[in-house]
């Protein structure tokens, strides 16, 4: 059963590498054509330590997690019952390529809707670099139909 107990669980930590040809790739994906995005030497020029991955390059790592649906089935949720709620990213501090980036997760809220038809579950992960440096808070809701 999904309810308030939950909030609070914290899962696993995670973390990964920001590694230089997945931004430029994520770059070209995107559209992104300043070079300081692609080019190490332009990157550099313009004042940062290594290539700076854009904003939402976080998303793409947190994903990267090798089972990004298990936390529900240990909570019991059939994912083929799952909707995608929302998402929202929160950032502190710029990643470059060469950082380590470690994802910290817990349940934030459980709300249920239509008398229990929709179980909404908020989860929320706390991005921090190799320096225990805050990056980024990525903000994510799933949203359970009942049967």
């Amino acid at each position: 059963m999904l309810d308030q107990k939950l909030i609070g669980h914290r899962f696993p930590t995670h973390s990964a590498v920001v590694e230089a040809g997945r931004l430029r790739l994520f770059a070209k994906a995107t559209g992104e054509t300043r070079p300081e995005y692609v080019d190490e030497h332009a990157a550099r020029a313009a004042g940062h330590p290594s290539l700076p991955a854009p904003p939402t390059f976080s998303a793409c790592l947190y994903l990267d997690h090798s089972d990004i649906f298990g936390w529900l089935g240990g909570l019991g949720v059939d994912v083929s019952r799952i909707l995608h709620g929302s998402q929202s990213f929160r950032y502190f501090a710029q990643v470059y390529a060469g950082d380590r980036l470690t994802f910290s997760s817990r349940i934030e809220d459980v709300l249920s809707k239509r008398g229990g038809a929709l179980v909404f579950i908020v989860r929320e992960t706390d991005v921090d670099n190799q320096a225990g440096v805050r990056v980024a808070e990525v903000r994510s809701t799933i949203i359970v139909k009942g049967k």
